[in-house]
């Protein structure tokens, strides 16, 4: 399709005005089997105290009602305000907590807990005696705490909680005080929108380039403004949790984020700056970074960060001047950050793309160099003052490189310790490991004088994920496996214990043992059991599941979970309805995309999302069946990406029909966001499947001109690229029937509902079998349990009517 056409075709998108054809219902339910799976209570979070002494266990309430969920909300920079209590309007919250001591595995009731709860924001002190958390009401939030020693929680604020941005207090190293967001006592009414405008919304550029990336709920006007300034105000408070007095802290401002220093005496804040963006979300606003004292005197101005329209192109792509700031966890009152040596554009070629630099108390010399970075800086853990491990990464090639350095001789002390792809998941050396310093800040666990330190890994392999603990000298660069999960179970290291005495916390599963917490002796071998968590999807035990393996045409490695109803026997049941689901990736490398990134053994979960449902109404069930998408040296992946998805749907489809479970002429396929693209496309060009269901996907991919998921280059520079792989482009090839849902209120970057609204338009332009539902209040994950049992209800029917009840197969079996 060439350039011309890909234009028309994107006006005709945008002037399309084919009304949708209505069909106004009431929310219905699934069948019992799939009712009950979602009914099912979630199994408890645990949070691991920092002494390691405790599990706080939270549970999670089931999901919420669609009255809950359409309440009033603000969708505004980005995010999204409940106005009535100032916070999060779709937040995740815990409705209950219990506490578990790991050294003598006693089991403690928390009294004085507020009634009918919704703890958010959980935090514990530095010195593990207490947790932090918010309480949310339907007028305010509040913060209470709980004190681990009489296992007693009290109210210590009224419900005066700022939580519209960023994190709404934090632990001060003293640990009693805590540092928080309050809405301020004159705050007043709300904003009234005009009733008359005052005049046009205008925005306007003098020649700057600047592509900016599809993203949802932006400032639109002025009205939008000043909501957004309304609810972003706050006033920093100090919170005594002994006495809880309450103590006014700084001047109030849209402060997004704030930090304090190890030995507790100066703060770091970013307060938000006008004029705001109406084409990119809050955090790249213009900012001011400044260091306050105790007292909230402003001792040092660190940067004035320009707003983050104007970026290079490119996932590197950074803005100019100081960015990622933080406290060395190693020092009282060390500030650092890096700033990019290429202006901020991946594409420039330099040899230090960004490099560090540090301000010590009391901040009144210039900011000094540290360390150099060849690739783009994504983080480091320090150590005690000798050590620290910094790592850097580039998309383009997905390199990455680990390092080990001396902050004390920071301009030559640097060396590599990996060098390697990060989407080789067999070479990953895990995660460092940390211990609270005496400021209470995670710093690198080591031993033998710095020269040990401890890794933990998922553990990747041919045979599956097999998480371990490893040991690794930091003088050879070598790493002494300590520890790794054998089959047939699946387990994980949670929290290293004590490395001399070989103790770790791990969470232990098995295909049929849900998740649950032991104390490992990795030595010795013994094991202690501290939670006993029932398993809380009945429905699904029994049910068959195995780890598949196959090739597609060009030899790359595919890997998927194949899961059949509880008694099926092949030979008896003959080949079965089948439900695959899937998701692509970019991969650089054949040899990564080969790769097994799951476990046999893990325990069957099931989500609102899942495909597993299916398997409870006679369906074979194919999940997350490989569908990589490669790219290798100056190849982009996009380029063949419909080529690839052929092969791999071929390979899978070719593989289960000859495993004798499938009946080939009732096969359907699915996905979620790029997984309902993959669906739509596979529909458009192939001739696999007898249908299609896609949730909250996108289908015109001229709609994000600026590049989308893994694709770097606009529409202007790769027109045919952006209409090949739109099947929107292809309604008129679609010739089996495809369900199409989409919340209503989508905030993902992208997938705006209009994309599924003029994709239905497309399809029933064109005589498709097809059905568009859209769901009333919800954003891109389905929430409401009204709306989630309805989704279920519509794919069942789809599914049965379109897959299941069609005739046996009867086609040969393809070589």
């Amino acid at each position: 399709m060439n350039y011309l056409n890909c234009i028309i075709a994107f006006a005709l998108c945008c002037i399309c005005n084919v009304a949708l054809a209505q069909q106004n219902m009431s929310y219905q339910t699934p069948p019992k089997a799939i009712a009950d799976l979602i009914d099912a209570p979630p199994t408890p979070v645990v949070s691991v105290s920092p002494d390691k002494a405790w599990m706080l266990l939270l549970s999670q309430p089931s999901l919420p009602s669609i009255e809950e969920v359409s309440q009033e909300e603000l969708r505004l920079a980005g995010i999204r305000i409940n106005p009535k209590n100032n916070g999060s309007s779709r937040a995740a919250y815990y409705n209950g907590a219990s506490l578990k001591s790991i050294t003598n595995n006693k089991e403690l009731s928390i009294s004085g807990l507020p009634q009918d709860p919704q703890l958010e924001n959980v935090q514990w002190s530095p010195d593990g005696s207490k947790v932090a958390f918010t309480n949310s009401l339907d007028n305010g939030i509040e913060i209470w705490v709980l004190d681990i020693p009489t296992a007693m929680a009290k109210r210590l604020t009224r419900a005066n909680v700022n939580d519209a941005i960023g994190t709404p207090f934090t632990w001060l190293p003293d640990n009693k005080t805590i540092l928080y967001k309050a809405i301020l006592a004159n705050h007043g009414e709300a904003p009234k929108e005009p009733t008359v405008p005052k005049g046009p919304i205008t925005q306007s550029n003098d020649g700057e380039v600047a592509p900016v990336r599809t993203y949802q709920d932006l400032l639109k006007n002025p009205y939008d403004e000043s909501l957004f300034e309304y609810y972003a105000t706050t006033q920093l408070t100090l919170l005594d949790v002994v006495t809880a007095k309450n103590t006014p802290y700084s001047n109030s401002g849209m402060i997004s984020n704030f930090d304090v220093s190890p030995d507790g005496n100066y703060f770091l804040m970013t307060t938000l700056l006008k004029p705001f963006s109406y084409l990119v979300p809050y955090s790249q606003f213009p900012q001011e970074v400044a260091i306050c004292d105790k007292k909230g005197t402003k001792v040092k101005t660190i940067a004035h960060v320009p707003v983050g329209e104007t970026l290079p192109k490119g996932f590197d792509a950074v803005r100019e001047g100081p960015r990622s700031f933080s406290w060395r966890a190693d020092m009282p009152a060390s500030l650092y950050w890096v700033e990019a040596q290429d202006e901020g554009d991946p594409k420039k070629v330099v040899a230090i793309r960004d490099k560090m630099f540090y301000i010590e108390a009391p901040f009144n010399t210039e900011p000094k160099e540290s360390i150099g970075f060849k690739l783009r800086y994504a983080g480091t853990i320090w150590g005690d003052g000798k050590l620290a491990i910094s790592y850097e990464r580039q998309w383009q090639n997905r390199q990455e490189i680990i390092s080990q350095w001396s902050p004390e001789k920071a301009m030559d002390s640097k060396a590599t310790i990996f060098d390697r792809s990060y989407e080789d998941s067999y070479t990953a050396p895990g995660s460092f490991q940390t211990k609270r310093n005496q400021y209470g800040r995670n710093v690198l666990l080591t031993a033998n004088n710095n020269k040990t330190l401890y890794l933990i890994g998922i553990g990747a392999s041919p045979e599956g994920n097999r998480p371990f603990i490893d040991e690794f000298d930091i003088t050879t660069k070598t790493a002494k496996r300590l520890w790794r999960s054998e089959a047939p179970f699946y387990e994980v290291p949670f929290a290293l214990l004590d490395p001399q005495k070989a103790t770790v916390l791990t969470r232990r599963e098995s295909t049929n043992e849900p998740p649950n917490y032991f104390i490992r002796n990795w030595k010795t071998g013994k094991l202690t059991q501290l939670t006993d968590f029932d398993n809380p999807y009945q429905e699904l035990e029994g049910i068959g599941k195995e780890l598949i393996k196959y090739k597609r045409t060009d030899g790359v490695e595919m890997t998927g979970t194949m899961y059949l109803p509880k008694g099926y026997n092949k030979e008896k049941d003959g080949p079965l309805p089948v439900f695959m689901w899937a998701y692509p990736r970019e991969f650089k490398s054949a040899d990564a995309a080969s790769q097994v990134t799951s476990s046999p053994y893990e325990f069957t979960r099931i989500s609102w999302g899942s495909p597993l449902f299916w398997v409870t109404q006679g369906y074979a069930v194919f999940d997350n069946f490989s569908m990589p998408i490669i790219g290798e040296g100056d190849k982009e992946p996009n380029e063949s990406f419909v080529e690839q998805l052929r092969m791999n749907a071929e390979a899978a489809v070719n593989k289960i029909v000859g495993m004798g479970v499938a009946d080939r002429d009732r096969i359907a396929v699915g996905g979620h966001s790029y997984g309902a693209f993959m669906t739509a496309n596979l529909l458009a060009h192939t001739d696999l499947f007898a249908a299609g269901v896609a949730r909250s996907g996108a289908y015109n991919r001229t709609l994000t001109p600026f590049g989308f998921q893994s694709e770097e280059r606009s529409f202007w520079e790769a027109p045919d690229v952006y209409a090949k792989m739109s099947p929107f482009y292809y309604a008129d090839k679609i010739k089996e029937p495809i369900l199409l849902i989409h919340g209503e209120a989508d905030n993902n970057s992208g997938t705006f509902p209009i994309q599924s609204e003029r994709f239905y338009t497309a399809l029933k332009g064109h005589g498709a079998t097809t059905r568009l539902v859209l769901l009333p209040h919800e954003s891109h994950g389905y929430r409401a349990k009204e709306s989630v049992m309805h989704m279920l209800w519509e794919t069942t029917s789809w599914l049965d009517k379109y897959v299941k009840n069609k005739p046996k197969g009867g086609r040969e079996v393809k070589p």
